[in-house]
């Protein structure tokens, strides 16, 4: 059974159910002061809290995904391999590789031109030398014959740190919402690429360009929507490109898109934060330079360089959220022709349930400033 199944979960709410009901009534019995008594107790005892710790940590973990399956749980690796095609005996090494498909969960249908498909990818970047998996949803009009000739926006889905990509699938559910705000009208068909922000784990990079390190913005920048226009109808202009995320993923989002008009039109932060973290999770980032350290800082990006024509979208919380004061800065440093929408809740805390209520109007707004051509 699956670290994240129901039916695991069941049982092991079951288990704990059975060792307290057990307890309750052999307790009596094992009131007497004999070794073998002393034990039972004992037993029952640390039986009834373990299954009911288990049963906790089961249900946090299906509702915030911090480990998607045993392998992950316990740290096994679990690298994809990377197909190469040979093409007329000349090495052409593809910059993505699909190396899976499923259903998109609640689809009520397996056909892709009714429920839709997601891909599970493996993404080489030919600039970064960077190569990450990412799953990728394909809405049901991409299969449609009378869209057969039409070229769709995307949108780079971050996760924050360190996150699994499942999140954004099971969690975050931006599939399942993504086609229903399509079919309830609100948003145009959007394909989603979804990743976690962490290409080089277990090292948090910041979507850093690390100096003899790893490139991670040119990564998400330049090879993941060249790739990806390369093997999907997707245009290769700005205008066909958003670029969102929750947390570390919001700040990559926020930070690329400032820093990369000329790729993403519109770019949106959940929850985000404004200046790049240095603690031991990511290592020295910067080496001492000052200038690259400024650049990450994007309170530092919009006082001292020019702001271009993009579109980016900001959430907070009134009472539950440490970046409410910091994302008010962040409004009021935007400047034509840069635009800046807002998302703020009475209250929220940092977590999936105050996502899932901004993801539905991130969506729609994302989808009103892209373009399929």
């Amino acid at each position: 059974m699956g670290l994240t199944s129901r039916m695991f979960l069941a049982l092991a709410i079951a288990l704990a159910v059975v060792f307290f009901a057990a307890t309750v009534w052999l307790w009596p019995r094992l009131a007497r002061r004999s070794a073998s008594a002393v034990f039972g107790r004992v037993g029952l005892l640390l039986a009834t809290q373990l299954t009911i710790f288990v049963s906790v940590a089961l249900v946090a973990n299906n509702s915030f995904l911090f480990y998607g399956s045993w392998a992950d749980l316990f740290g096994q690796k679990q690298e994809l391999g990377v197909v190469t095609d040979h093409a007329g005996g000349a090495a052409d090494a593809r910059n993505i590789v699909r190396v899976g498909t499923q259903r998109p969960e609640g689809a009520h249908s397996a056909q892709p031109a009714r429920g839709g498909r997601i891909d599970k990818v493996v993404i080489s970047g030919r600039q970064s030398k960077i190569e990450s998996s990412a799953y990728v949803y394909l809405p049901p009009e991409y299969f449609q014959p009378a869209f057969a000739r039409r070229k769709f926006p995307a949108v780079v889905v971050l996760t924050g740190y360190p996150g699994v990509s499942e999140n954004l699938l099971k969690g975050l559910r931006y599939p399942r919402t993504a086609y229903d705000r399509v079919k309830a009208g609100r948003s145009q068909p959007m394909i989603l690429v979804m990743l976690r922000p962490t290409v080089a784990p277990p090292r948090d990079t910041e979507c850093v360009d690390v100096k003899g390190g790893p490139q991670t913005e040119t990564f998400f920048a330049e090879d993941l929507p060249r790739a990806v226009s390369d093997m999907y109808r997707v245009g290769a202009q700005a205008r066909n490109w958003g670029i969102m995320g929750n947390s570390t993923g919001g700040y990559c989002a926020l930070k690329i898109g400032l820093h990369h008009p000329d790729r993403f039109a519109a770019s949106a932060g959940l929850s985000a934060y404004y200046k790049a973290a240095e603690d031991p999770t990511t290592g020295d980032l910067f080496h001492g330079d000052q200038r690259a350290r400024d650049r990450s800082n994007l309170m530092w990006s919009l006082d001292n360089l020019p702001q271009r024509d993009s579109s980016f979208l900001v959430t907070t919380s009134k009472q539950g959220e440490g970046n409410y004061r910091s994302t008010m800065r962040f409004i009021d440093k935007v400047k034509p022709p840069a635009q800046v929408s807002s998302i703020v809740l009475d209250s929220g805390g940092h977590n999936f349930n105050t996502w899932r209520r901004e993801i539905p109007s991130a969506l729609d707004w994302m989808s009103s400033r892209l373009s399929e051509n």
